[in-house]
């Protein structure tokens, strides 16, 4: 199965500070890998039009619905989820988180994770952009994200 994330509304390279951010400059986004907090899949520059990631997974049935897992899928306590990586990228290219934002996979209305199994493609859409105008982070929900089975893309 395919997970693809559709991202939309960046917050910009440069986000000033607010009073709970602290501002910074040349910031890009990324999906995390498991347990491997530097290495990172897609970085997109923040004042791109758009992001988009496609990550492979296993889908497999529960008697409580389907249990997604892949190189991609964060497993702790809470749930399963994706991380969105927040960071800054220096002059030589290294990549310094400063946030995350936390795509729920418990949030996914089991009839639509069903219907993605049998379809192989899931799709979240989500803006990038929390109401402050500042990268978005934390738990990302509903209304905030949709999720869909699609045909793939």
């Amino acid at each position: 199965m395919q997970i693809h994330i559709e991202a939309s509304e960046l917050p910009g390279r440069t986000c000033r500070p607010g009073t709970e951010f602290a501002g910074f400059e040349n910031i890009h986004v990324g999906v995390q890998r498991t347990d491997r907090p530097d290495e990172l899949l897609g970085l997109h520059p923040g004042d791109a039009p758009f992001a988009a990631w496609t990550l492979d997974c296993t889908a497999t049935p529960t008697g409580d619905g389907v249990e997604l897992a892949g190189p991609y899928i964060q497993n702790r306590l809470g749930g399963r989820f994706v991380y969105l990586s927040w960071g800054t990228v220096d002059e030589s290219g290294v990549f310094t988180m400063f946030r995350r934002a936390k795509l729920m996979i418990g949030d996914i209305d089991r009839s639509v994770l069903d219907a993605a199994t049998r379809t192989g493609h899931l799709t979240a859409r989500l803006r990038l952009t929390d109401d402050k105008g500042q990268p978005r982070c934390a738990r990302v929900r509903p209304p905030d994200i949709t999720w869909s089975a699609t045909g793939g893309t």
